[in-house]
């Protein structure tokens, strides 16, 4: 392991203790077996190792958190996104956070045989997302386009359409609808769709033409639901499993990326924006059959939702035994705290013909008369003044200063779950029904 100087304010003795940590962690496991291979005691010496560097980052990160991104940021005058900004940091402080080779040997691994690096990821993301400074910065980095919607601009903009594997973005009028076409997976997200989601999401967003996007399933061949929609069967399963979900490209991304995106808008600098700094929409959302964990999270971030009457709606998170992002952030807005506990710490299923589930949907029709609703929805969310009131809206129901703390901590408490027993157990059989 090379050794980075750190910057002036990280000495004070905390530095040499993390780095000899993280060494002793090294050495340890270059002598030990395959993490599927190893016994229960190697598998103990293991995390107490772990452990011990752990503690070491996170009471270096405690002092000096803002000093390390004024580092990688140069003063706060770059932004990274959250790829960018980890792998920038184990450039810059190899003992703080894993090596992108660490990560890509991890990355062949199905999940229950990774060494759980993105634990070590987490540690510093959560110091960083609970900065006041660092976190505003960081956040503020994740809602400007992605260079993959800036390069397809020009062409949304002549042709009124996208299609990518994941998604088709058809602009109709002032209405640009966004499709989610991962059709042999019932919509299950993998880090191509959420890549796909956000691109159509800042596509949206920026062609002035666009008055209100339209969230939808498409048609299904998979053989449960073949030539019906479908809006989302949540997280893959499968991916997860395989070990294809990461913290960082996925998990983080996602919320931090177009779900934040469909609250706060996309950034733009140009001249003409000193009145506002994001360019905000509303966000409709058709729901047929069922939105099940990240898709029942897309609808608490839209601004109407109509659904179907056969339709339901679920987070089974905790029973997969993960965190279902910012679903317990969002859910209580809407429901309270008791329908929100009952859904996320006990599985219960909202259907639509349920009145709880008037708390997550607007309106609820026959699956005919869907396309009438939606149409009805965009005009009325066409109004001129539905921009400025939807932003003092979501101002005061989801103040950014308490989403930066939530996801200061979701980063840690969902890389901790990623890695735990149980979950890579129950992973391993849900995937197998998905």
């Amino acid at each position: 392991m090379t050794t980075v100087e750190p910057s002036p304010a990280a000495v004070e003795g905390v530095w040499p203790s993390l780095y000899e940590a993280a060494a002793r962690v090294e050495e340890l496991l270059a002598a030990l077996p395959e993490p599927g291979s190893r016994s229960p005691e190697q598998r103990a010496a293991a995390a107490a190792a772990k452990d011990a560097a752990r503690a070491q980052r996170v009471r270096f990160l405690e002092a000096h958190a803002d000093d390390a991104y004024d580092r990688l940021t140069e003063g706060r005058t770059v932004g990274l996104r959250l790829a960018e900004l980890v792998a920038a940091a184990a450039v810059e402080f190899p003992s703080l956070v894993p090596s992108a080779s660490r990560l890509a040997d991890d990355q062949k691994r199905r999940q229950a045989d990774k060494e759980g690096h993105e634990i070590d990821q987490g540690i510093f993301l959560r110091a960083v997302l609970g900065s006041p400074v660092a976190g505003r910065h960081l956040l503020d980095t994740m809602l400007l386009p992605t260079p993959r919607a800036l390069e397809l601009l020009p062409g949304f903009r002549r042709s009124g359409e996208v299609r990518t594997r994941s998604v088709v973005l058809q602009r109709r009028d002032a209405a640009a609808y966004l499709t989610m076409c991962r059709d042999d997976c019932l919509n299950a997200e993998d880090v191509e769709q959420v890549d796909d989601m956000e691109t159509a999401v800042d596509l949206a967003l920026l062609d002035p033409e666009v008055r209100v996007g339209v969230v939808r399933g498409g048609e299904m061949t998979h053989p449960r639901y073949r030539g019906k929609r479908v809006f989302s069967a949540g997280i893959n399963l499968k991916s997860l499993h395989a070990g294809d979900i990461s913290l960082v490209g996925f998990l983080l991304r996602r919320e931090l990326g177009y779900l934040h995106k469909l609250v706060r808008g996309v950034r733009t600098d140009g001249e003409g924006a000193w009145h506002a700094r994001t360019v905000e929409k509303p966000w409709i959302g058709a729901v047929d059959a069922f939105a099940i964990g990240g898709g029942m999270q897309i609808l608490l971030v839209l601004d109407h939702v109509v659904a179907a009457t056969d339709a339901y709606f679920t987070l089974p998170a905790a029973r997969e035994g993960i965190v279902p992002g910012a679903g317990n952030f969002r859910l209580g807005r809407h429901t309270g705290p008791r329908v929100s506990r009952q859904v996320i710490l006990q599985g219960r299923r909202l259907w639509a013909s349920e009145p709880d589930a008037r708390l997550v949907a607007d309106e609820i029709v026959e699956p005919d008369e869907m396309d009438a609703a939606v149409a009805r929805s965009v005009e009325r969310l066409s109004a001129p003044a539905v921009v400025a009131n939807r932003r003092m809206l979501n101002l005061a129901e989801e103040p950014p200063e308490e989403f930066r703390r939530y996801m200061a901590e979701f980063a840690l408490q969902q890389a901790l779950r990623l890695y735990d027993e149980d979950v890579i157990a129950k992973v391993g059989r849900f995937a197998g029904r998905q």
